[in-house]
């Protein structure tokens, strides 16, 4: 019987053939906790008594969150969670090595594993066929000390995709696109498989920004197929050993299909405070933006950071909005440097954060003030999300945020792009 990509990985885990809503105790490949929520995680696993982590080559840390420390008491968090990885024998990512995610997909998920991670946007692994998957604490605790969850098989959309990306419009209009027709409840612990024509032209880069915001339609993960783009990027990050092929089948069961025709999206963005209050750009011109950052795990990736750069290089900052940029990885931020991008940011008037989840969090790196705009490329506007509940979040692609940053308002980047071999990317 024709599986969708969630039965057929946890089929493979559990050993026998699963379907949406079945129970099932799945091994975990790989499991990690990030700085804001980590030292809960341990202390659980102490009080469930739980001395020792059980696969200690499948436990990582991060530290992402809030990096560098910007406070005392979060500082001494920090240290507790160093102070664990050295009892346990764990992997630590620290400050500067990047975000959760975006090192997930470059060094640590693998096509058909499964992924556990004390962070929501875990969701982000379904670019490489990773069935990565967010929860909290005291479930990440047991992963931690038993090496297995529990998971109900979710039921799946399929999300269709087909067209060229037109000029200026890239995979973050896709995932509005999406938000809009979904809503932000719409996917509630279900899966987002993405098919059709279009998934091939899309690297994992792209992909990961799709799968990324799956979450944000209550989804459990976004996921695409273990295909050619998945074996290049792997290959790209010295780890093509890992790659195995994983389709998607024709005549599997989805709860739902959504159609969505690429070549006729224009730049999309989310206006206060909900990630599916989705507009298109025309719709907004001349909105005014007092802050902009470019980065998080939704799309600080190289592509992101060339794209920004191929509207702002040559160009300023307009004098009345301040730009942040902060890299995704201390890859992306060597590659970004040997580019070029980097420069041409800096040389703009960005200002430059070390790889981290930055001002997203809302905890410091560009707090906004009372009644500002911000234009950023992350994947929540919440209100209050980026650490001031008086302030305005508004979501686009890093093009769309790069002329926001050039023209002090929401603009429209098919403005200036005019090489087509910017299309698609982001």
């Amino acid at each position: 019987m024709p599986q969708t990509l969630s039965e057929k990985i946890l089929s493979a885990k559990v050993g026998k053939a699963v379907k949406a809503g079945d129970i099932v105790i799945a091994d975990v490949d790989l499991v990690f906790v990030v700085d804001s929520s980590g030292p809960l995680s341990f202390r659980e696993m102490a009080d469930m008594g739980l001395e020792r982590v059980a696969h200690p080559e499948r436990t990582v840390l991060f530290m992402d969150h809030n990096v560098p420390s910007p406070r005392a008491e979060l500082s001494q968090e920090q240290d507790f969670l160093r102070q664990m990885a050295a009892k346990h024998e764990l992997r630590l990512y620290d400050v500067g090595d990047g975000i959760c995610h975006q090192l997930v997909l470059e060094e640590l998920g693998v096509p058909g594993g499964v992924t556990i991670g004390a962070d929501s946007h875990t969701c982000t692994a379904g670019a490489l066929c990773n069935f990565g998957t967010g929860m909290g604490a005291s479930d990440v605790a047991v992963v931690m000390g038993t090496g297995k969850t529990w998971l109900r098989v979710p039921e799946s959309i399929e999300v269709r995709l087909q067209g060229r990306l037109p000029v200026g419009v890239f995979a973050k209009d896709i995932a509005l696109e999406l938000e809009r027709i979904v809503t932000a409840g719409g996917g509630t612990y279900m899966a987002l498989e993405f098919t059709g024509p279009t998934v091939a032209m899309l690297s994992v880069s792209e992909r990961a920004t799709l799968a990324n915001m799956a979450v944000e339609m209550g989804g459990k993960i976004g996921f695409f197929p273990s295909d050619e783009q998945a074996r290049r990027w792997l290959a790209e990050h010295g780890r093509e050993e890992a790659w195995r092929p994983i389709e998607t089948e024709e005549g599997a069961s989805y709860a739902r299909v959504v159609a969505i025709d690429c070549a006729t999206l224009e730049p999309m963005v989310a206006c206060p405070h909900t990630p599916d209050n989705v507009k298109s750009v025309s719709m907004l011109k001349g909105t005014p933006i007092h802050e902009v950052y470019i980065g998080t795990c939704t799309n600080a990736r190289l592509d992101d950071l060339a794209v920004a750069a191929g509207i702002l290089k040559g160009r300023h900052v307009h004098p009345g909005t301040r730009l942040i940029v902060i890299p995704s990885s201390r890859k992306v931020l060597q590659d970004g440097m040997r580019l070029g991008y980097i420069q041409d940011l800096v040389a703009a008037g960005a200002s430059l954060g070390p790889p981290s989840c930055g001002t997203c969090f809302g905890m410091h790196m560009g707090v906004p003030a009372d009644g500002e705009n911000v234009m950023s490329t992350q994947n929540r506007n919440f209100k209050a999300r980026m650490g001031n509940a008086n302030a305005f979040v508004y979501l686009g692609s890093p093009a769309v945020a790069a002329m926001a940053a050039l023209t002090r308002e929401i603009s429209d980047p098919r403005d200036v792009l005019a090489d087509p071999r910017l299309a698609g990317q982001g």
